[in-house]
């Protein structure tokens, strides 16, 4: 346009050394189509690997508490403080507002990626994972607030929607990297630390690419409102006169407002479902329905993917349309409707993994939908109180966000206290089950405090008694003189145990049938390898010896005794030590596993209000629900433009 043409750009410094550009990374002009694509590309790349490296904890998380011996508690206490770490350093990142941006981002990926490679594989005890863990989620609050800055800086308002999908895919891609790359290497490398080096590695090569390809906006281009591509020759004219200290005076107090921090609290909880998937679905998945780590994070790939897939879409459609709202309101009733089911499917064992599926790509499709259009709106409600304090709005945002999560995840461990038994007890329980199932079997039949009683003395006929009486269901009076009876006459016994089943049946009924008399003295001889004369001889001693009333307790009752008596013996092979972990922790972890789907459907729920909670909040927030008024108000704002840009030329 010959208007533009006539308004000289600013000047700016020259133009800094291959050595110089490490740190001096701002431009005095706003860069061109093709070199703002690839600073946004820069953006999201780093966001993708920066997630990467934070949450891939989450994927190998049974491992690590196995690794360390960590308690679930202290395991979420790990994120705790974290995500609290995470938050003051958002707030700490509202000085990029003066400092700069980009410098924040390439040298924070550097270090992120040194603790992930090489600090978090080596250490050795769980106080040292939980500072490097801490350290890193520090760089993760600096960033969080840094890169949407970087990407409001180059969109203007009518591509927002877009840039701020693009934006979204850090977090969501850098999950779906997680899951992607752990289920596919977790069987041939079993160790969590080789995810780590993996993971770190390529946060460093990512390093090399920002820090030589990242830029960004003088203060003075970037402090100004930029609805539209239209209005770069503008602003970069207006960047002379702008007095910096004076646009960001009260900068705090001007974010500080209900507009910002009701929007900022309503999309914290609208996502708590979010952050307990990333950092929990192992974990869930696991003690509820058996999965493997592999296999869960095999079925977050279907929420990953549909997210990716949903964010771009709505910035496409939400820029072409040019309002933000609707997407929100339809993306918020489609993840509360998707939570919901998701609830109530917590307590259906049966559930099977392609509904799961199904579900999860449903309250990702709601998600991205939401998400993108809140991004969007909240920096151009940001930019309506003051453009120049962006990132200092994003830093209320990005420690709102923080300090929900850090709430959540604290109250996570009591409302499902469950999963604290069974992630801290469980696996050892299980392990004992699996190598001894018929004995756990046996042992879970007979109370604790007889099982406690045998442990301390393996001779105690009464204990012994009550514990079979509990195998077999024999009153415990008629084992006692059954046990009694067995070790009084053990010959006896063992005469009868020589006879078939059938001959000894027709005795008890007629001791003198003669047929009946004749199989039996054959049956103890060749049992025992005597002479018939010495076969009838024991024969006639168990009559003589054994009463009729303890002819028919054994008649009766003989079969079932030796079976419970067998069940019991074999008992014996779980170790003293197997045994006594699983009378100090398997009935708390038997009790678990009945309630742990109650507890998370409960916990799910409370994911649901949030989404609820999200919708009332969409109203306070900047731009139009009507495209038709959207595209009024643009109309309008590049006619003030093209005024403007007339009056500087006729000066």
């Amino acid at each position: 346009m010959a208007n533009e043409a006539a308004v000289a750009a600013p000047g700016g410094a020259a133009a800094p050394s291959l050595i110089e550009g490490l740190w001096r990374r701002q431009l005095p002009h706003y860069p061109s189509n093709s070199r703002r694509a690839v600073y946004l590309g820069i953006v999201v790349l780093v966001t993708i690997v920066l997630y990467y490296e934070l949450y891939i904890q989450g994927a190998v998380s049974t491992k690590i508490i196995l690794q360390f011996g960590m308690t679930f508690r202290y395991f979420v206490f790990v994120s705790v403080v974290g995500n609290l770490v995470g938050a003051f350093a958002s707030l700490a990142a509202g000085l990029a507002d003066r400092w700069g941006r980009a410098n924040l981002v390439a040298y924070g990926l550097l270090l992120t990626g040194v603790l992930i490679c090489f600090g978090l594989p080596n250490v050795t005890h769980e106080s040292e994972y939980l500072i490097l863990f801490a350290l890193v989620s520090f760089v993760e609050g600096v960033v969080l607030v840094a890169t949407p800055a970087l990407i409001r800086d180059f969109s203007p308002q009518l591509g927002r929607a877009q840039a701020m999908g693009f934006w979204t895919l850090g977090p969501v891609i850098g999950s779906l990297v997680v899951t992607e790359v752990s289920s596919h290497t977790l069987t041939t490398h079993a160790d969590w630390q080789y995810q780590f080096r993996l993971c770190g590695a390529i946060g460093l090569v990512v390093f090399l690419i920002a820090v030589v390809g990242l830029r960004e906006l003088s203060p003075k281009i970037r402090d100004q409102l930029m609805v539209s591509l239209h209005d770069r020759v503008l602003i970069e004219a207006r960047a002379a006169g702008i007095d910096r200290e004076k646009v960001l005076k009260n900068h705090w107090q001007q974010m500080l407002r209900f507009d910002i921090v009701g929007p900022a609290f309503a999309i914290s909880v609208f996502l708590l479902f979010y952050y307990i998937s990333v950092g929990l679905f192992v974990v869930y998945f696991a003690t509820t329905f058996g999965y493997t780590p592999a296999r869960t994070n095999s079925l977050a790939n279907w929420y990953w993917i549909t997210n990716v897939i949903a964010l771009v879409t709505a910035g496409f459609f939400s820029d072409l349309l040019r309002v933000r709202k609707p997407f929100m309101v339809v993306g918020a009733i489609m993840g509360a409707v998707g939570v919901a089911v998701f609830a109530m499917k917590a307590t259906q064992p049966t559930t099977s993994y392609s509904t799961f599926g199904l579900i999860l790509i449903l309250i990702s499709a709601g998600g991205g939908l939401a998400y993108c259009g809140w991004m969007a709106a909240f920096t151009e409600t940001i930019e309506k109180h003051n453009p120049a304090a962006t990132a200092t709005g994003l830093a209320v945002w990005g420690w709102t966000i923080r300090m929900v999560v850090t709430v959540s995840l604290v109250a996570l461990t009591y409302a499902v206290s469950a999963a604290n038994v069974l992630v801290d007890n469980g696996p050892t329980a299980q392990a004992i089950l699996t190598k001894y199932p018929s004995q756990v079997a046996t042992l879970q039949l007979v109370d604790a405090a007889t099982l406690a009683t045998l442990s301390a003395n393996p001779s105690n006929v009464a204990a012994q008694a009550k514990a079979v009486s509990e195998l077999s269901n024999i009153p415990v009076a008629k084992v006692g003189t059954l046990i009694t009876v067995k070790a009084k006459y053990p010959q006896e016994i063992a005469t009868l145990q020589a006879i078939d089943p059938t001959t000894l049946a027709v005795l008890h009924v007629n001791a003198h049938n003669t047929a009946a008399d004749l199989k039996a003295i054959k049956d103890i001889a060749a049992h025992f390898g005597i002479s018939p004369a010495a076969a009838t001889t024991r024969l006639l001693a168990v009559s003589a010896n054994l009463s009729t009333s303890q002819l028919d307790l054994l008649f009766t009752y003989g079969n079932s005794l030796n079976a419970a008596a067998a069940r019991l013996l074999a008992t014996n092979m779980v170790p003293k030590a197997d045994l006594a972990y699983l009378q100090k922790y398997g009935s708390a972890v038997t009790q678990a596993q009945k309630n742990s789907p109650h507890q998370w459907q409960r916990w799910w729920w409370i994911c649901f209000a949030g989404q609820i909670v999200f919708l009332p909040f969409i109203f306070l927030l900047a731009g139009r629900w009507s495209p038709r008024r959207a595209r009024a108000d643009a109309e309008a704002h590049k006619q003030e433009v093209d005024r403007e840009l007339r009056e500087l030329t006729a000066v």
